[in-house]
C-alpha cells in the first residue's frame, strides 16, 4: 500500500509541467551535469538551495547537514567537495547558513540533545571562542543571528584550508569560496562579504604549499 500518493501526483504534475515548457529538459539533464555551484548549507527544510538561488535542478551540486558544517573529518562532505572541484570544476563554493538555525542555538547552550552533542562539538569551540563579543549583544535573537554569521564564517574558512580547495588552487583552478546568509523571514540570501580566491588570502599556517 503506497502512503504518499500525494506525492507521486504531485510529481507527474512538476514532470509534465516542465516538459510543456521545455519538451527536452529531461534529456538535456539525464545526458550531463554541469554545474557552476556548490551548496553547502543547513539540512533545515526551510531553506531548499535551487529554489531560492532561482535555480533549475542540473544546476547546484549540494550538500546540506545540521548548521552547514565543513568538519575535516567528515569523508561524507569532503567527497561532495572534491567530486565538485576536481570532476564537475564548479567556480564557485557557496557555504550558506541561516539566520535562527536551530543547530547554532542548540551549541550555544549546555543542553543535552543525545547523539548530535557530538556534531554540536566544534560550534561549542566557537561559541567559546567568541562569547565576550557575544555576550555583548543583549536582544537574544540579534546574539544567536550574528553566531550564525561567525559560524558561516568559520566553514568558509574550513573550505578553504582544505587540501581540496589549496589544490585545486596549486594547479591553476578557478574556485571561489563564498560565505552567505539567508533570511527565513524574507526570502532574502545575504552576502557576508566573504570571498576567497586564492592561496594568498588564507592565514600563513594553513597554506599547504607555503613550504613547496
Amino acid at each position: 500500500m503506497r502512503l504518499l500518493n500525494h506525492i507521486f501526483d504531485s510529481n507527474r504534475a512538476w514532470a509534465e509541467r516542465m516538459r510543456k515548457e521545455e519538451p527536452s529538459f529531461f534529456e538535456n539533464l539525464a545526458a550531463t551535469q554541469t554545474p557552476e555551484y556548490l551548496w553547502i548549507g543547513c539540512a533545515d527544510s526551510r531553506v531548499p538551495s535551487n529554489q531560492i538561488m532561482g535555480k533549475l535542478p542540473g544546476e547546484v551540486f549540494v550538500h546540506r547537514n545540521v548548521a552547514n558544517q565543513v568538519m575535516h573529518a567528515d569523508l561524507n562532505m569532503l567527497s561532495v567537495l572534491q567530486y565538485a572541484v576536481e570532476v564537475l570544476k564548479v567556480k564557485h563554493v557557496i557555504v550558506c547558513g541561516h539566520y535562527g538555525c536551530g543547530g547554532v542555538q542548540a551549541a550555544m547552550t549546555n543542553q543535552h540533545f543525545g547523539l548530535i552533542d557530538n556534531w554540536l562539538r566544534s560550534m561549542k569551540d566557537l561559541y567559546t571562542a567568541h562569547e565576550p563579543d557575544l555576550g555583548g549583544i543583549e536582544d537574544p535573537t540579534e546574539r544567536v543571528n550574528r553566531f550564525c554569521e561567525l559560524n558561516v564564517h568559520q566553514q568558509v574558512l574550513n573550505v578553504c584550508h582544505t587540501t581540496i580547495v589549496q589544490d585545486a588552487w596549486a594547479r591553476g583552478q578557478e574556485v571561489a569560496v563564498h560565505g552567505w546568509i539567508y533570511g527565513l523571514h524574507d526570502g532574502l540570501i545575504r552576502d557576508l562579504g566573504l570571498c576567497f580566491t586564492e592561496e594568498a588570502q588564507v592565514a600563513e599556517v594553513y597554506r599547504l604549499g607555503a613550504t613547496k
